[in-house]
């Protein structure tokens, strides 16, 4: 068996107290005071292992920097490894849905996405401690508050890390029960669509009003036309509101529309067609608003030479890796548009990801995690 593994099976029983711990720390993403709980409490559990702080996050929780202290002398560049404190659940949650530990998964909110990732890097810290063995870069762990509404306070802090960094690893959970590594992500955005109409009796002075849903309604069957799936766009009208009472012809309506590309030209000649909607009645008047908000994570030729490393040293562990795409977005969308070599998915595996269902394996923990180690010891580009 190969060493660092052997070494991480015996924290077995550690790891998984560990990441209970985490679970039982609810930290929704708009409870700032929830959110900086569990960062204090991930802060006394690196300290043995790291030189941490925290960053301020304005009306979000703190984000963690942790200078990683492990073995070697001479260390070359920076790798930064990336996750995020703060989850989808709102507080008590665990009333619902408990920590618990049945039939080989560990179930709870916030287990796969992703407080088990963040116990994994703890303990790959530990092994290589343990072990003494010498890794080439110095190891930056970040941990965001924000990055299930979006990152807006902690994308620069992202950014500016990861243009000192010679490769981002992602601690977000793989794709599937196959526990699939990222290679690619579609880029995450919204608009709002809002009519203003004119407003009238239905009954009364019909021919007086323009009524801004039906307006709408017609714009939303244009907008559902500028999905692409061959180019890996869609355009989702997910919310839809307007009107007062159905005997007024409404004066004002609005729609939140989702999308996803798949390549970065795409978001542009999509704004632009956004921006050039027109009204159907010209008694009404239209604004959009909005725009992308995470480029895509694209396939580039760094993003291979990663994966192609983590697969030969995934076959050392007896692993057989794979590589997947998804059409959610990560932080890891914004290290990878600058041109940073970037792995997404280094996380547990399970599935249920914001569902009632969300679980992580219990026997893919100790591969992924000495995955992460032997990533940390090879010199990569």
């Amino acid at each position: 068996m190969d060493s660092i593994l052997r070494e991480v099976k015996t924290y077995q029983p550690a790891m998984l107290e560990m990441i209970g711990q985490f679970v039982a720390c609810e930290s929704p993403s708009d409870d700032r005071a929830a959110v900086d709980r569990f960062v204090d409490l991930v802060c006394d559990t690196l300290a043995p292992v790291a030189r941490v702080k925290t960053i301020p996050g304005g009306r979000f929780g703190r984000h963690v920097l942790a200078e990683m202290k492990l073995p070697g002398r001479k260390k070359s560049g920076q790798i930064l490894a990336l996750g995020h404190s703060d989850t989808v659940w709102p507080m008590g949650t665990l009333r619902s849905m408990p920590f618990r530990n049945r039939r080989g998964r560990l179930f709870g909110p916030g287990v796969l996405d992703m407080k088990a990732g963040i116990a994994f890097f703890i303990f790959t810290a530990r092994a290589l401690r343990e072990l003494d063995l010498p890794v080439p870069a110095r190891v930056l762990l970040q941990l965001n508050s924000d990055e299930e509404v979006g990152s807006p306070s902690s994308r620069a802090l992202t950014e500016a890390n990861a243009r000192q960094s010679r490769a981002v690893l992602v601690l977000e959970p793989g794709s599937g029960l196959a526990g699939k590594l990222k290679t690619a992500r579609k880029g995450v955005g919204a608009f709002t669509v809002a009519v203003r109409g004119k407003a009238a009796h239905a009954g009364v002075d019909f021919g007086a009003g323009a009524s801004a849903v039906l307006e709408l309604a017609r714009q939303i069957d244009a907008i559902a036309k500028f999905t692409n799936l061959a180019r890996g766009i869609t355009v989702n009208p997910g919310v839809v509101a307007g009107g007062t009472r159905s005997n007024v012809i409404a004066a004002e309506a609005h729609a939140e529309v989702d999308i996803r590309v798949a390549r970065l030209r795409d978001a542009a000649a999509l704004e632009r067609k956004f921006r050039a909607l027109k009204p159907f009645d010209p008694r009404c008047a239209i604004s959009v608003t909005g725009g992308l908000n995470r480029p895509p994570l694209e396939r580039t030729a760094g993003v291979k030479r990663l994966f192609h490393t983590a697969r030969k040293l995934a076959l050392e562990l007896g692993i057989e890796l794979e590589e997947s795409s998804t059409g959610g977005g990560s932080d890891g969308n914004f290290t990878a548009a600058l041109g940073v070599p970037t792995l997404d998915g280094l996380g547990p595996v399970g599935e249920g990801a914001h569902a009632a269902s969300e679980s992580i394996l219990v026997n893919r923990i100790a591969d992924r995690t000495a995955l992460v180690a032997k990533l940390l010891l090879a010199r990569l580009p």
